[in-house]
């Protein structure tokens, strides 16, 4: 658990201070000397505090340099105990609202705008857009053996997806045909759960002179499929490059993990599906999120709402915990608002 700020003397705070915003502006260790001109104390005595804050587990120095640098424990102390929170300014208001338009597609906008904060942010940006079922266009089927056929689904946003189906033995290609041609004239433009629906009425009420087994297997398909979207998240990450920046050349290592990191999209959603409940910004600094602890990575994530005023969606950016947090923090926050005006 992090120390209260209170614990820390007006010196140290001073000194800790100076040493995180060196810190976050530069991403490298900054030493008593370098300190000397800015505080009334002697290098000797700065290093006296230096050497009591990293005792206390807020400061380290990494390899062999003079320097310090805060630990997680010291940066989750400074974001919670000192930061001064800013207000982005106009420039960074403005390209933000300029890519939220309603005049395109949602998911456009939700890109459009997490694009936008990973360029204010030199970060990548990540959002967990609301969640939609998919559309029905087209499905048609590929025998594969008397046992197995491909079915295929095509909706209405253009998306393909395949699967394969276990077939009864008396289900033939013929029939197979039939249910496909009855969904792709009867149940077309309406989502995977209706379309079930509306074939097991036909089931039932026998008004089609469709096959009842292929039928069933189908509304079966449907249902699983259905099921698969409901709770598969849609997130859309931009802005990756934008973490191999100056510094990538002294932490490769680190950066290489990020990278790895980023392309598990089920566990990034996972974890902005924490910040749902957020009343504001949730800030994860390295190692307190486990997805997180090897590239030492911080993330800042807030909710947005929809026209019900429920939650629909999580907007952030994922970076090097040297993050300017004073700056990006509200950037998120405004980018959250931004995006919830435009839901409703």
């Amino acid at each position: 658990m992090t120390q209260p700020i209170g614990e820390l003397t007006d010196r140290m705070r001073d000194i800790f201070g100076l040493v995180v915003e060196a810190y976050l502006e530069r991403g490298l260790p900054i030493g008593s000397k370098a300190l000397a001109g800015q505080v009334s104390l002697s290098p000797a005595s700065i290093r006296g505090v230096m050497q009591e804050l990293e005792e206390r587990g807020l400061l380290t120095h990494p390899h062999t340099s003079a320097g310090r640098i805060p630990t997680e424990t010291g940066l989750r102390l400074f974001v919670d105990g000192i930061m001064q929170a800013s207000v982005p300014d106009p420039r960074e208001r403005r390209e933000i609202e300029r890519q939220i338009v309603r005049e395109q597609p949602i998911e456009d906008a939700l890109a459009a705008a997490t694009a936008a904060l990973s360029g204010l942010s030199q970060a990548a940006g990540v959002v967990l857009a609301p969640k939609r079922e998919l559309r029905l266009k087209q499905l048609s089927f590929v025998p594969l053996s008397s046992t197995r056929a491909l079915a295929v689904l095509v909706g209405s946003d253009g998306s393909v997806e395949n699967r394969i189906l276990a077939l009864d033995a008396t289900t033939t290609a013929g029939a197979l045909a039939e249910i496909s041609n009855f969904v792709n004239a009867r149940l077309a433009n309406l989502t995977l759960a209706e379309a079930e629906e509306r074939l097991r009425a036909e089931i039932r009420e026998r008004k089609e002179a469709i096959d009842a087994a292929a039928a069933e297997l189908v509304a079966s398909g449907l249902a699983d499929w259905s099921q698969d979207h409901v709770r598969r998240p849609v997130l859309i990450v931009r802005g990756q490059a934008r973490l191999i920046d100056d510094h990538a050349a002294e932490d490769l290592e680190r950066v290489r993990k990020l990278l790895d990191e980023l392309e598990d999209r089920q566990e990034i959603a996972r974890l902005l599906e924490t910040a749902r409940d957020a009343p504001g910004c949730r800030i994860f600094i390295g190692s307190e999120n486990r997805m997180f602890a090897l590239s030492g990575s911080s993330v800042i994530a807030a909710p947005y709402r929809g026209s019900n005023g429920e939650v629909v969606g999580v907007v952030g950016v994922i970076g090097p915990t040297r993050l300017n947090y004073a700056r990006v923090v509200p950037m998120v926050d405004f980018t959250a608002k931004a995006l919830t005006r435009l839901m409703t």
